[in-house]
C-alpha cells in the first residue's frame, strides 16, 4: 500500500519535530517536509509533493490561513488538515471557507492525529467534537447569498447532505440510507457538482449559509 506524504508547516520547533517523528515513525505515512513558515510554501509544496498537509494556522508572516487558499488554488487534489491551540470561530470559518477539510487542536493525542491524517487523505472531512461544534455554530451566523432553489438538488441529494451536516461518516450514511458507499460517493460527486464546491467542509459551509437543508 503507498505511503501517505504528509508535509508539516508548523512554527514551533518542538512541535514540527515531534510531527516529524511521529509521522516518520508509523507505519503506512512518511514525511515528505516540515517547515517553519509558509514563506516559500508554494516552492515547498512542488518539491515534496504531499498527499496531506498538515498546517499551523497561526504562522508568522504568511498565516495558515492565507497559505490554505494559496495551495488550494495550485494544487487542489492535495488534502489541507488544520491544527491550532486557538478555537477561534473566526479562524475557523475562514481556514474553512479557504479550502481546508480538517481542523484538529495541537493537543490531539498522536494516534488521533494520525487517524485524522488517514481520515482526510481518503475523503473525509476530520474535526474535534469542540471544533464542530465551534464551525456549525459559526455558520449560523452568516448570512447566505444563495437560495436552496438554485441548486436543483434532489431530494435524495438533500439527504445526503443533510447527513454530512450532521457530522456522519460516508459509512453511517450509507448503512442508514441502506446503499453502498460507492453509491454514497456518486451522490455526493453530484452535489459538489452542483454545489460547486470541492470537499465535504465546504458543502457543509455552503448547505448552512444557503438554508439548504
Amino acid at each position: 500500500m503507498k505511503e501517505i506524504r504528509v508535509a508539516i508547516f508548523e512554527d514551533n520547533q518542538n512541535l514540527r519535530e515531534g510531527l516529524f517523528n511521529l509521522i516518520k515513525a508509523s507505519e503506512g505515512f512518511t514525511c515528505a517536509g516540515a517547515f517553519a513558515n509558509c514563506e516559500r510554501v508554494i516552492e515547498n509544496i512542488e518539491e515534496t509533493l504531499p498527499d496531506v498537509v498538515l498546517m499551523d494556522i497561526q504562522l508568522p508572516g504568511i498565516s495558515g490561513i492565507d497559505a490554505v487558499k494559496m495551495i488550494r488554488e495550485k494544487f487542489p487534489d492535495i488534502r489541507i488538515l488544520m491544527e491550532t491551540i486557538f478555537e477561534e470561530d473566526e479562524k475557523i470559518f475562514q481556514s474553512i471557507c479557504n479550502g481546508a477539510q480538517g481542523y484538529i487542536l495541537k493537543n490531539t493525542p498522536p494516534d488521533d492525529i494520525l487517524a485524522s491524517i488517514k481520515e482526510i487523505h481518503e475523503g473525509g472531512a476530520p474535526m474535534t467534537p469542540i471544533i464542530a461544534s465551534k464551525v456549525l455554530k459559526m455558520f449560523k451566523y452568516n448570512l447566505a447569498g444563495e437560495t436552496q432553489d438554485e441548486f436543483n438538488l434532489t431530494s435524495r441529494e438533500k439527504e445526503m447532505l443533510k447527513c454530512l451536516v450532521d457530522g456522519m461518516s460516508y459509512k453511517l450514511i450509507a448503512d442508514s440510507c441502506f446503499i453502498s458507499i460507492d453509491t454514497v460517493n456518486g451522490h455526493l460527486k453530484n452535489i459538489y457538482k452542483k454545489l460547486q464546491v470541492h470537499s465535504k467542509s465546504e458543502a457543509v459551509v455552503k448547505a448552512i449559509r444557503g438554508k439548504i437543508v
